[in-house]
């Protein structure tokens, strides 16, 4: 996990090249068209997706297909999920101070009787 990937997905048009090819490999053309950028911009976009490692080009006759590579991600997720568990000790924990305050309180005062 570095900073370069969330350095590439920070820009917006980046991030949907990213949601499309989700979905499965695409000409560059086509993700031009859907989302309404010109060619030479969506081409721009797909190289510093490249260099980050999100996505790998397959040149296929005059054209040029992009598709996800999943290492990156599978790193992103291994790294989300140390920060799911140390919130779910967290949340376990609060639980269980949550259950030992309501039992302090159920707990009957007798006055001092």
């Amino acid at each position: 996990m570095n900073a370069t990937t969330f350095s590439a997905l920070a820009e917006p048009n980046r991030l949907d090249i990213i949601e499309l090819l989700r979905d499965g490999p695409m000409p560059v053309g086509e993700i031009a068209d859907r989302l309404e950028l010109h060619q030479p911009q969506a081409s721009k976009h797909l190289r510093v997706l490249s260099d980050a490692g999100l996505v790998e080009v397959q040149p296929v006759a005059n054209k040029r297909i992009y598709k996800l590579c999943p290492q990156p991600f599978l790193e992103m997720d291994e790294w989300l999920d140390s920060f799911r568990r140390a919130w779910e000790e967290r949340f376990d924990r609060l639980d269980d101070y949550l259950r030992e305050l309501q039992g302090m309180e159920k707990k009957p005062d007798n006055g001092g009787k």
